[in-house]
């Protein structure tokens, strides 16, 4: 795998020359490492003996221990200088010493610098090893953290994606619930405008029967004023006909009356006005008992009922009424034997006669 493979895509770049720097770094720790080795190999070159003598004796004798060399003791201060003696001659000069051997063959130091350079290579190894572990860390670092990011994103994602749906329930809830108002209201608003109506409806209709009760009794009023009119005119004509007959009276000394003679009804006078009056009666409860009616009926000359009065009620109002709704009906009295029709008329009515 090489370098440029291994190298994090979120690592920074390289800066320029790093080989170039490498190779020089290689070759001065090369050359600091052969300085060394030089100068080691001369500090035991120095310390050998620049002169080897080899002695053989004609009779093996065993060599005596090494002396071991005394640890150096302090000197004692030096005595006075004595008076200087007279200087005896020099001895003569030693005799030559014999030629060294030739010196043995030195031994070749071996060549570390191929150990130096796998050392070298190992470090790098191990550097970039341990680089590469490092870099492998911070990518599984990074990846931890993208995942745990990816992970939180997506709780929160969810999260929200529940809030959501928790707030599109609880606006449907509401959309509901104003829905249930709103038809509530409607229907009560519904049921009010019924009520509106209904009451409207009621009062327009006993508007109608008061308006229609009110022309009724303005009819019956115009009817019956028509009525006393048509009977005024009745009783000043027959007033007149009356004066037109004082001269002619026949009645006794004691008569009290102004007509020129006598008049009344006959005896079946009676049923005739019931047998016209009654089948005008429209009564259909039952009656309990035989409840009496007498009406005061005042007519006209020529018959017509002008108007009429209750007397003496049954205690029956239903049947009182009936008995005035059949006299109304009726309108005209019939004619007595003689022609004419009383003035004033006291009728009785039962149910059961």
């Amino acid at each position: 795998m090489h370098a440029q493979d291994d190298r994090d895509q979120f690592a920074p770049p390289r800066p320029p020359g790093r080989l170039r720097a490498v190779a020089l770094a290689v070759l001065a720790h090369a050359a600091l490492l052969g300085a060394l080795t030089w100068g080691v190999n001369w500090k035991t070159s120095a310390d050998q003996p620049a002169v080897e003598a080899e002695l053989w004796s004609a009779v093996p004798q065993q060599a005596a221990p090494r002396l071991s060399t005394p640890e150096p003791t302090p000197t004692p201060p030096p005595p006075p200088e004595p008076t200087p003696a007279p200087v005896p001659p020099p001895p003569p000069p030693p005799a030559p010493p014999p030629p060294p051997p030739p010196p043995p063959p030195r031994q070749v130091e071996p060549d570390t610098r191929e150990a130096d350079i796998a050392i070298e290579r190992e470090k790098k190894r191990l550097e970039q090893a341990k680089k590469e572990r490092q870099q492998q860390a911070e990518r599984d670092k990074r990846e931890r953290e993208r995942k745990e990011q990816l992970e939180q994103e997506k709780k929160e994602r969810l999260q929200k994606e529940k809030d959501k749906e928790k707030e599109k329930a609880q606006r449907e809830k509401a959309e509901k619930e104003r829905a249930e108002r709103e038809q509530e209201r409607r229907e009560k608003a519904e049921q009010e405008k019924k009520k509106q109506q209904q009451a409207q409806a009621e009062a327009q209709k006993q508007a109608e029967a008061q308006k229609k009760a009110e022309a009724q009794k303005k009819a019956e009023a115009q009817k019956k004023a028509e009525a006393e009119a048509k009977r005024v005119e009745a009783q000043r004509q027959e007033n007149i006909r009356r004066m037109q007959g004082l001269a002619g009276a026949t009645g006794g000394d004691t008569a009290t009356g102004t007509a020129q003679r006598s008049s009344g009804p006959s005896g079946s006078y009676g049923g005739k006005v019931a047998a016209k009056v009654r089948p005008n009666i429209v009564y259909p409860d039952v009656v309990s008992g035989n409840p009496r009616t007498v009406v005061e009926v005042r007519v006209a000359p020529d018959g017509t009922i002008v108007g009429t009065r209750i007397t003496q009620s049954s205690g029956n109002k239903a049947w009182d009424d009936a008995v005035i709704r059949a006299l109304q009906k009726t309108d005209t009295l019939p004619r007595d034997v003689d022609g004419r029709v009383p003035p004033s008329l006291q009728l009785d009515f039962s149910p059961k006669e």
